[in-house]
């Protein structure tokens, strides 16, 4: 298998969230009301898969190689535009994480902002992903051998098994320094 194999699967999954968003977009054009849990869902969903786990590899590894490599002028082009996309889609998760909860806190006015955001990432990622499956993952297999390819594949899995080690240390860290914090005072 190509590391490109994983990313793509990886794709099907962030569309399946994707559509999921689309409908609640739908819906809440219709009845005005916000499936909160399904945004706070959808948010952890796209900061720790599709930007952490998904853009983290492509990211640390695939585009940190090939950025290492003689790229054809439209092949660096285009991974960098694929970089800032990237970038781009982790401030609409913040601004949209940021509106639920304004949202939840009682603010009327930021359903329109909800809408705005969600509208975003449903427009944007299915392009994002039909470039990068349809015009540049291919390609970019061409700059590496499959020795290379499969050293590429090791440190995607090795990548993905780190993963939940370090959301989770983050996690309990957050609150131990919260809770010396808190301790501290009283």
């Amino acid at each position: 298998m190509q590391p490109i194999g994983p990313l793509m699967i990886e794709h099907k999954l962030i569309e399946r969230m994707v559509k999921l968003l689309g409908n609640e977009l739908r819906k809440i054009e219709e009845v005005a009301r916000v499936d909160t849990d399904l945004l706070l869902t959808g948010v952890d969903f796209f900061r720790m898969y599709a930007d952490r786990t998904h853009h983290g590899k492509e990211e640390d590894i695939l585009f940190k190689q090939l950025s290492a490599r003689p790229l054809a002028n439209d092949h660096r082009q285009t991974m960098e535009r694929l970089i800032r996309e990237h970038v781009f889609m982790r401030e609409v998760v913040q601004r949209l994480s940021a509106a639920r909860d304004r949202h939840i806190r009682g603010d009327a006015d930021v359903l329109a902002e909800i809408v705005y955001e969600i509208d975003r990432l449903v427009t944007l990622y299915p392009l994002h992903i039909r470039t990068e499956d349809k015009q540049f993952f291919g390609p970019a297999m061409s700059y590496f051998s499959e020795t290379e390819q499969s050293a590429m594949l090791e440190e995607f899995w090795e990548f993905d098994r780190k993963l939940i080690h370090e959301k989770y240390t983050r996690i309990v860290e957050e609150r131990e320094k919260a809770m010396s914090y808190h301790e501290g005072r009283g």
